[in-house]
């Protein structure tokens, strides 16, 4: 059986999702202008990191390359650029890239206009073309192997490991046998696991893959013991232990599940796009939404499975997030945040298989154009961006 979606084709030849223009400030000293263009301008999505000045060289380049693929992503038909003019990511760099993506991008230096006043008229009257300008782009059909999908949980309980991530592990494998994508990360949520899912890497747990998946857990650990601090102290979360999780190792299980079986190919740096690769990636990211959901829309994912068990309601300005709850009484109590109830199978009225099947049918839905109930309340404003140094 062929499955399609309706996207929108992208000049780089990637399909959408969504049909948004992008309002990036280079710098958090932008922000303030960039969301006065977004009120103003429907059509527009703003992406209010606090990031871009005081930071090390390492982390300067890390945010410039988010911000460039945030805006490379095929949910985003143009871009406008909000730079404050003095900061330290390459705004340059960041509107020659994209550009060269072929969308259309266009760039306000708020020094240089004189003024917040200005510069906010300005990027108005900016962002009012290019959301005409790309507003007749109409969608085609698309493969499903054409999908990008990322994974997370959050907000977990005892009915995230045993319903909702098995759903999502589900659809995962399903995807990949059709030829799509699929990336998940929370590399805190490994440890504990991180050797069943090195077994799983392509070429085995000794093989370069197997090792780097044990390198990016030792390396978050370390993060965490050079300030004198153990990972285990704040992972469970307190709603976690509340939930029934007693230890990161079983949180760590009950989290891996979502990645279905299939072999892993790689890993993924942060920074780095998914483009041109399929099957089974694993992204190196921290486990808070801000930053992981940022980073999967970098890696060009036009939609988010996200499974939650207490109840995680925000989503993500430009990539789909569909809420799938694993705990039946919060799913009765959170009707309108979450998209799909697999707490029916804690209850035992639904079978894994048939609620992934549920998961996928939806899921082309929204690729096709539906709103996931995140996106209809507009719960979406907190993202950032994952950075490793101090700022200075």
């Amino acid at each position: 059986m062929k499955h399609s979606f309706l996207g929108y084709r992208r000049p780089d030849g990637s399909i959408g999702a969504r049909n948004l223009v992008a309002v990036i400030p280079s710098v958090i000293c932008a922000n303030d202008v960039a969301q006065a263009i977004c009120r103003q301008v429907q059509g527009t999505v703003g992406y209010f990191h606090h990031q871009g000045c005081c930071q090390l060289p390492l982390d300067l380049k890390r945010v410039t390359d988010v911000l460039i693929n945030l805006g490379k992503s095929p949910n985003i038909g143009a871009v406008l650029i909000v730079s404050l003019g003095c900061e330290g990511t390459d705004h340059a760099r960041l509107f020659a890239e994209i550009q060269a993506s072929g969308k259309p991008v266009e760039i306000i230096h708020i020094q240089e206009l004189g003024g917040t006043s200005r510069a906010i008229q300005a990027g108005i009257d900016a962002a009012q073309r290019l959301v005409i300008q790309i507003s007749a782009l109409q969608r085609e059909p698309a493969d499903i192997s054409e999908a990008v999908m990322a994974i997370k949980c959050g907000a977990s309980d005892t009915t995230s490991g045993m319903a909702s991530n098995c759903v999502i592990g589900y659809v995962a494998d399903k995807l990949v046998d059709l030829g799509a994508t699929v990336i998940f990360g929370e590399t805190t949520e490994f440890i504990g696991g991180e050797h069943i899912l090195a077994r799983r890497a392509v070429g085995g747990e000794d093989g370069p893959v197997g090792r780097r998946i044990h390198e990016i857990v030792d390396q978050m650990e370390r993060r965490a013991k050079l300030i004198g601090e153990d990972m285990r102290g704040g992972q469970p979360t307190p709603g976690n232990i509340a939930g029934g999780l007693s230890s990161i190792e079983e949180k760590s299980l009950g989290a891996i599940v979502k990645s279905g079986h299939r072999p892993i190919q790689g890993v993924l740096e942060y920074t780095e796009s998914a483009a041109g690769k399929k099957g089974l990636w694993i992204k190196d990211t921290p486990g808070r939404e801000p930053e992981i959901l940022t980073g999967m829309a970098a890696t060009g994912a036009q939609f988010m499975l996200f499974s939650t068990g207490r109840g995680a309601p925000q989503g993500f300005p430009s990539m789909p997030v569909i809420k799938i709850c694993g705990n039946p009484t919060t799913y009765a109590r959170m009707e309108h945040d979450m998209d799909l109830n697999a707490g029916r199978i804690i209850t035992g009225e639904r079978a894994i298989e048939e609620v992934g099947e549920e998961a996928f049918a939806l899921l082309l839905q929204v690729l096709s154009g539906r709103m996931t109930k995140n996106e209809a309340l507009a719960y979406f404003g907190s993202i950032d961006i994952f950075c490793l140094g101090p700022v200075i």
